[in-house]
């Protein structure tokens, strides 16, 4: 006994095929949004009108002619070589990572030798973005790396 295929059963497979579809982008949806760290500027318009202010002081940095290497030792520690710097700067750091949930951290240095800042307390292993701030009174630079576990 053959059954006819009618409306009803045409009707079902539509409304379950976009269920489906529709279960599908929620749960995609609910990934993207648990997974998203952060925004880069909280208004673009006000990141916008900053921008000249931003490559102003670009400029001074670079005027200061400072080169600063940052790597991370076996142990977490963030090494600073920061030779062509005058003596007596300050060095701070902003670490956050760049996926996944939001997690940031302060880092402050100390001067082991001349030239060679370690921060004092280690960084968990994993991807992190670190926002490097060394100033002096003769001026002030920052850089940003991305460092890998």
């Amino acid at each position: 006994m053959k059954r006819e295929f009618t409306g009803k059963h045409a009707a079902a497979i539509i409304v379950t095929g976009f269920a489906i579809i529709i279960a599908v982008n929620l749960f995609m949806a609910t990934l993207a949004v648990r997974g998203f760290g952060g925004v880069i500027v909280e208004n673009s318009y006000v990141a916008s009108q900053e921008f000249n202010d931003w490559l102003e002081a670009a400029e001074e940095q670079e005027a200061l002619g400072w080169s600063v290497e940052m790597t991370r030792s076996e142990n977490g520690h963030l090494l600073i070589d920061t030779t062509s710097v005058p003596d007596g700067a300050t060095v701070t750091a902003e670490a956050r990572r760049p996926l996944g949930q939001p997690e940031s951290k302060s880092l402050s240095f100390i001067e082991a030798t001349p030239g060679n800042h370690v921060s004092l307390e280690p960084l968990d292993t994993g991807r992190w973005i670190v926002r490097l701030k060394v100033a002096s009174p003769e001026g002030e630079a920052w850089s940003t790396e991305e460092q890998l576990p």
